[in-house]
Formats: structure tokens, C-alpha cells, sequence
């Protein structure tokens, strides 16, 4: 991949969308570039922490641990999304484990160079609020469905977001190369890997899907769609 489509994707944060080519060529000049292996974890639930990171390729796993060693996966991020700011506006320990699901390119940003960002440009303040009201929203969602939905429902709804944002449409159907394992993607649900696989195997038998290592194809969108609801 060339620098300029490094570019093209580091634009599409919410820090970076707000930004004239100018500012952000200036802001580049403060990004540091670092690369992870496959399962390489860039920090640890509780480690202090002073910078921001975006995904330029590959994707990253953001993850919790119980006192009792239970995990739970947040979300999984893949280029041109951003984490991380959270300790920016409150200098807490790290809320959450990133690690490298795939190998992994990302760039990222030292709070201070941030700071002075967004003192300067309203707009980009604006952009930061958004994204913080989108992952409130997305809480209190994920919320609602642990006490709302059944685990098929969430795993549909799981399918589709994964593949709005990493899924290629083809003849044969949306194909969602999500790179998780199956006990993953259970941990993204919030459901035993017996019951998630148990709902996969559901919707394949129902011809909704085929199930593919570490990856979906949904041959019926609109029933996965509407299951998801």
C-alpha cells in the first residue's frame, strides 16, 4: 500500500475528517507508524496511557478481562478507525486490551499533539464529541441486547456489522472475512461458544449463510438483516 492511500485511509478517523490537507499533512508529521503481529497485544486493561491509534491495515481486537479470567471482546477495528482517545479527555488507566487480530499497520498520535489540535479547530472537537456519543450509543445498544435479544438475534446483528465494515459483495453473496475465531466471535456476542456455533450452524441449515474459517458468507442478507433486528 502507498503513503498516499495511508493517507486516504488515516482521513477517514474522526480526528482526521475534519481537517484541510494542510493541517493534516502538519498532524502526519507527528504520527509515529508501528506494526503488529498477528496476537501481539499493543496494551494491557489498566496500563496508563498517552496516545491515540488508528488502523491503517488489518485489525485490532479491544477486549476486557473478568476478576474471575472470563474475556470479553468490545469491538473489533479495521482501517481508518480510531481508539484510544478515551484517556485524551480522561487520563484514567486503559479501559480495554488492543491486540492485533491480524498482522496489523497502525499509526499513532501523543495526546499533547492532539490537545493543541483541537483547541485550535472547533470542527475537529465536534468530530471527537461524535465519535464519543456514537460509542456511548453503541453501549448502551450492546447493552439493551444482552437484555432484550436471544444469542441467534445477536449474532445476526453481529454478522451484518462485521459486514458492513469488512464484507465484498459478490455474486454469490456478502463475503465477511472476519478473522475471528469461533470462541471470538462468541466472546463478541456475549454468548458460550456452543450456543453461538449452534445459531451459525442454524442459519446455515436454513440457507442464510456458509460458514467459512474464520469467516461468513451470507448468501440471504435480508433474513440475516431482519433476524439481527
Amino acid at each position: 500500500m502507498t503513503h498516499k492511500e495511508d493517507d486516504l485511509i488515516i482521513r477517514q478517523a474522526p480526528l482526521f475528517s475534519a481537517l484541510d490537507d494542510h493541517a493534516t499533512h502538519s498532524l502526519r508529521e507527528s504520527m509515529v507508524a508501528l506494526k503488529l503481529n498477528k496476537g501481539q497485544v499493543l496494551f494491557k486493561e489498566g496500563q496508563e496511557g498517552d496516545r491515540l491509534y488508528v488502523v491503517v491495515h488489518g485489525k485490532i481486537k479491544l477486549g476486557t478481562t473478568s476478576s474471575d479470567g472470563r474475556e470479553n471482546l468490545l469491538s473489533i477495528l479495521g482501517p481508518g478507525e480510531m481508539f484510544g482517545e478515551l484517556s485524551l479527555f480522561d487520563p484514567e488507566p486503559r479501559t480495554s486490551t488492543a491486540t492485533a487480530v491480524t498482522d496489523a499497520r497502525l499509526v499513532s498520535l501523543a495526546h499533547d499533539a492532539v490537545i493543541g489540535l483541537v483547541t485550535s479547530n472547533p470542527q475537529t472537537s465536534l468530530e471527537l464529541l461524535r465519535r464519543l456519543a456514537q460509542r456511548l450509543r453503541k453501549s448502551n445498544e450492546v447493552l439493551a441486547d444482552l437484555v432484550f435479544a436471544d444469542v441467534p438475534g445477536r449474532v445476526a446483528k453481529a454478522i451484518m456489522d462485521l459486514g458492513v465494515r469488512f464484507g465484498v459483495q459478490k455474486e454469490d453473496g456478502l463475503h465477511v472475512n472476519h478473522d475471528l475465531t469461533q470462541e471470538e466471535l462468541a466472546q463478541l456476542v456475549g454468548a458460550s461458544r456452543e450456543t453461538v456455533n449452534k445459531a451459525l450452524a442454524d442459519f446455515a441449515a436454513r440457507g442464510w449463510v456458509k460458514l467459512e474459517p474464520r469467516a461468513v458468507l451470507v448468501t440471504d442478507i435480508e433474513r440475516i438483516s431482519k433476524r439481527g433486528r
